[in-house]
């Protein structure tokens, strides 16, 4: 994000107009501070003046080139008169000093701080860091794709940390203590996970600023006539709509009967409207709206969801991983039925190029919407492999005999408005491994797609299925596949791993 250059001070209460660095002078018409958080890689930047009005953002870094900065940031008035803001600045390395100073714009015009250090502070031995490796096989200038990497682990050490931030250099430049299953960042500047069978948003320093618990849920839930079980648990994904809901994915479970099964207890999905004030505004449960008998990995774990997308019409977009589907869902901005719109996937709705069952997804992770156009969509997808179709009908890894399963990142072109509707494979990218579970994907600002891959393995190794304890995350060039990034997580796996341009809407960092 390019702000203008801020050159001079202006008048405030006299004429006075004075240079770059005005803050040294001896007339300062903002007072500024900069002191620690209770975490050790966030300094607050603190700014007061007695006028309304104002503006301000933080640049930052190792020395007076600083080379990162903030999003802007809107004063508020405080409880004497003046008006007082303070920025979160963060980013940092461990024991690091960093130089920082402050660009404020007010009525009266520009007005630029002075340098000030900061020096972050160690990170507890209680949090124990992952283990993280880079390599880049293409080195040239503009190969990779600036940002911030952005990780939400699983099978950590006891009390290790589960959502990092690092560098491209796969150095920990911020970290949320606790769970992060996963951890998104928002349009407001915080993030936002699941801790504690919660939904939470967090700021940069992880102060807690708004929580939902599982209780709250099934209380307005049971208020509102819903003849459900209790929500078992909140799981995988969250989604923040423009009016401030909150969209969550829970389970219940619920005795049916299924052929060759009998009557048993099945785990399903639900998705929840979630306001403000933490009611349930609207709901939808994949028990009303499927068919029991439909059950790929088999049961109890029926459905086994893993992400949510809000789509341009204003509906949801649920990924099923236990139907091999996705599922757009007829939300209508929380007026709609909930019946489903469509169904993306091997024996949907949708027509796939040549007819050939292999070139759809299967037990995918992490779907997205790139482009809309029309009826048209360009979405890209994790396509994790479990059960692949081949030509033939025939599931991978079904029997000696059955073709090896294999993962891709894939970028697919859907038509809405066709008879039938259509599916192409726009872009794949085929790792040579197969990657059973977790996994996400990006398309990156320069291009380039970012894939992370849980638990990959090579499928021609006979010597054992897993390699143990290691994620990949890798970026590659759209044309002519190759990789230029890659990193390595060793003893725990990234159930996510994506690219962010910062830890600040609307910023990027090139490095």
């Amino acid at each position: 994000m390019a702000h203008r250059q801020l050159v001079c001070c202006s008048v405030i209460g006299i004429l006075l107009a004075v240079c770059t660095g005005c803050a040294t002078s001896s007339f300062a018409p903002f007072v500024t501070s900069v002191t620690p958080t209770t975490h050790p890689l966030v300094a607050q930047y603190g700014i007061t003046h007695f006028h309304q009005g104002f503006t301000a953002w933080v640049e930052f870094g190792t020395d007076t080139h600083y080379g990162r900065q903030t999003s802007i940031v809107s004063e508020t008035v405080g409880t004497t008169g003046s008006v007082h803001m303070n920025i979160l600045v963060a980013g940092m390395l461990q024991e690091t000093t960093y130089h920082m100073r402050a660009h404020v714009d007010s009525p009266s015009g520009p007005w630029v701080d002075q340098d000030h250090t900061f020096t972050t502070g160690a990170i507890p031995s209680s949090l124990p860091l992952p283990q993280i490796s880079v390599t880049r096989p293409i080195s040239q200038a503009g190969a990779t794709a600036g940002g911030v990497e952005m990780l939400s682990l699983v099978n950590t050490p006891t009390g290790g940390l589960q959502g990092v931030a690092t560098d491209l250099d796969g150095n920990v430049i911020w970290y949320c203590p606790g769970e992060a299953i996963p951890l998104k960042p928002m349009d407001n500047g915080h993030f936002m996970f699941m801790r504690g069978n919660a939904l939470e948003e967090v700021d940069l320093a992880c102060n807690s600023i708004r929580r939902v618990t599982l209780d709250q849920l099934n209380a307005s839930l049971q208020a509102h006539g819903y003849s459900w079980p209790p929500l078992d648990a909140l799981h995988h994904d969250m989604l923040v709509l423009p009016n401030g809901h909150w969209i969550g994915l829970a389970q219940i479970t619920k005795s049916v009967t299924a052929n060759g099964y009998g009557t048993i207890d099945v785990a399903g999905d639900v998705v929840l409207d979630i306001d403000p004030i933490g009611d349930v505004v609207w709901a939808w449960s994949a028990f009303d709206h499927l068919d029991i008998n439909r059950h790929i990995f088999g049961l109890p774990d029926w459905t086994h969801s893993n992400a949510l997308v809000y789509t341009a019409d204003g509906n949801l977009l649920l990924s099923m991983r236990g139907q091999c589907w996705i599922l757009k869902l007829d939300y209508a901005n929380g007026t709609g039925s909930g019946n489903i719109l469509w169904r993306l996937g091997n024996q949907g709705d949708f027509a796939i190029m040549g007819g050939d069952p292999s070139q759809w997804f299967y037990a995918q992770h992490n779907p997205s919407i790139l482009t809309v156009k029309g009826s048209q969509s360009t979405l890209s997808v994790f396509d994790n492999g479990n059960f692949r179709m081949d030509s033939t009908g025939v599931a991978c890894g079904s029997s000696s005999t059955a073709p090896p399963c294999y993962t891709r990142a894939a970028i697919l072109q859907i038509d809405e408005g066709t008879t039938p509707k259509t599916a192409t494979v726009q872009w794949q990218y085929l790792p040579g491994f197969f990657s059973l579970w977790g996994g996400s994907v990006t398309v990156l600002r320069n291009g380039n797609v970012e894939f992370d891959s849980s638990q990959p393995y090579n499928i021609f190794d006979s010597t054992g299925p897993f390699n143990p304890l290691v994620s990949l995350i890798t970026e590659v060039t759209r044309s002519s596949p190759e990789i230029v990034w890659q990193m390595t997580v060793t003893g725990e796996y990234a159930y996510r791993g994506f690219r962010i341009p910062s830890l600040y809407p609307g910023v990027t960092w090139q490095k």
